[in-house]
């Protein structure tokens, strides 16, 4: 599912299009319909409730990566507990109402200091309430612009995917099988089709992600696996330079120790030796 921002359902645009048409209907010396429209609608209602969410963000800034990350599932966890029928409700009779006093094209021309955070925060509630599957782009990209705004620290990409494996851990099994199947739509999209021994490797790191031991085994004998049948297509290859650099590969290829955790740079580089042993195995018979 690809999720889309909508300015018209974002409850922190929204009120911050209507205070500054509040403003602007001051400056003008016109009684302003947007304050009675901020009485309404923002005022003991669940339009009000999900705006402190958004507050909760633009007021928020220098705090650490670690707590950032802490307010950003606090604030998604919240919204969880909104009614989503009377928030529709009262976005559309909201929307309506803002036409009936102003023209719709103009107002939403504003340009807010805040709106990427608005939308980052909009996208991401989106997700939080939907059992759809959905694109995990949408949810790294995002959270990225939440934990920059937030934090006093650079952000890394790399960083926030490996919070989202961790949070993906803790799924019940069947969510970590559709999560699974997202993760090889992907994976298939982004390098038009696996090897089967490629796609036992990613199935192997989904679905024993919880489980150090099993999964430092199963990634000890793959490397062993590799080893060997760079080994046996050396003896085919004539060519020295090549047999040089299929011997610096199989040097880098090591097995870890029981100390140590399988990462996603770890899966990545098997998944990069398994290719190359199969254009080895193509190329040489």
């Amino acid at each position: 599912m690809n999720i889309k921002h909508s300015k018209y359902k974002n409850t922190g645009i929204l009120f911050e299009l209507l205070v500054r048409q509040v403003t602007a209907d001051t400056l003008n010396g016109v009684e302003s319909a947007a304050i009675k429209l901020i009485q309404k609608y923002f005022v003991k209602s669940e339009l009000g409730k999900e705006y402190k969410l958004y507050e909760a963000l633009t007021k928020t800034t220098t705090l650490t990566e670690g707590k950032a990350n802490i307010l950003v599932q606090t604030l998604l966890e919240s919204s969880k507990k909104l009614n989503r029928r009377a928030l529709k409700r009262e976005k559309y009779n909201l929307i309506n109402e803002i036409k009936d006093s102003y023209n719709l094209e103009e107002f939403f021309k504003t340009k807010l200091p805040h709106y990427k955070v608005h939308a980052a925060y909009y996208m991401l509630s989106e997700v939080q309430n939907t059992e759809a599957l959905v694109d995990t782009n949408i949810i790294v990209n995002n959270k990225i612009t939440l934990l920059e705004h937030l934090s006093t620290s650079d952000i890394s990409t790399e960083k926030v995917e490996e919070d989202l494996l961790k949070e993906f851990q803790a799924y019940d099994k069947d969510t970590r099988i559709l999560t699974y199947r997202i993760l090889m739509e992907k994976f298939n999209g982004k390098y038009d089709g696996l090897h089967s021994s490629q796609k036992e490797v990613l199935r192997q790191y989904v679905n024993s992600v919880d489980s150090t031991p099993v999964l430092r085994e199963f990634y000890n004998t793959e490397v062993g696996k590799i080893k060997t049948q760079l080994n046996e297509l050396l003896s085919q290859i004539t060519d020295k330079a090549v047999q040089i650099k299929i011997n610096e590969v199989s040097t880098l290829i090591e097995e870890l120790d029981k100390t140590s955790n399988v990462t996603s740079d770890n899966i990545v580089n098997i998944l990069q030796y398994l290719e190359l042993v199969e254009e080895l195995k193509t190329a040489h018979g």
